[in-house]
């Protein structure tokens, strides 16, 4: 009976430490989110190539060194976001998550079937705001919802041979990622149709 009786305690004593630990520990995980540490090495609402992923020193966890890459830090508060990225030679990709890193749209150069991947990123709302002249079919203009105001967009060039690796970057370098600032024109009033002409008498 004492025996269980201090298994109990020491199990009690060992949560409220281990609960303490993880309160206090915290503060510092949830600012070393991708998010968080990319704040201080790229603009907002712009493309921003990272540098290349080495062992000792990556900026993100998981980078290929065979991809170039590159950092869109979102926020949709002033407008839509405009997104164009030419693609590369070999393999073109844009990854889209979330504030807290929840990935939820992807699209490659194949699925897209040009040689620009170019589409525009707004929120539920921003979107259900749109004229209804501008809702138009997704295979003249791609509109992605996102599900929070701010996020990450990451932009990948592949290089197959080390060679090729400048290309890559180049293709990166020349994407854009800008906030639409100037609304959507508004749907104009159809013309009210002419009056017919009275007939003319007869002399």
């Amino acid at each position: 009976m004492i025996r269980l009786a201090f298994t109990i305690i020491a199990g009690v004593l060992l949560g409220g430490v281990v609960h303490l630990v993880s309160v206090l520990a915290l503060p510092r995980i949830a600012t070393q989110d991708a998010y968080s540490r990319l704040t201080s090495m790229t603009k907002e609402n712009a493309v921003t190539a990272l540098p290349l992923a080495e062992p000792s020193n990556a900026p993100m966890p998981f980078m290929d060194p065979a991809f170039a890459v590159a950092i869109c830090r979102y926020d949709l508060k002033d407008g839509p976001l405009k997104l164009t990225v030419p693609v590369s030679q070999a393999y073109t990709s844009v990854s889209f998550y979330t504030r807290n890193e929840v990935a939820y749209y992807a699209i490659n150069d194949r699925s897209a079937g040009r040689k620009v991947i170019e589409l525009d990123l707004m929120t539920e709302e921003q979107h259900s705001a749109l004229p209804e002249d501008e809702e138009v079919t997704a295979a003249d203009r791609l509109i992605i919802d996102s599900p929070t105001t701010t996020g990450l967009i990451v932009l990948k060039a592949l290089a197959p041979e080390p060679g090729l690796m400048p290309q890559a970057q180049a293709s990166l370098a020349a994407s854009k990622c800008t906030v639409e600032t100037e609304p959507p024109p508004a749907k104009q009033p159809e013309p009210p149709p002419a009056p017919t002409p009275a007939p003319k008498g007869k002399r």
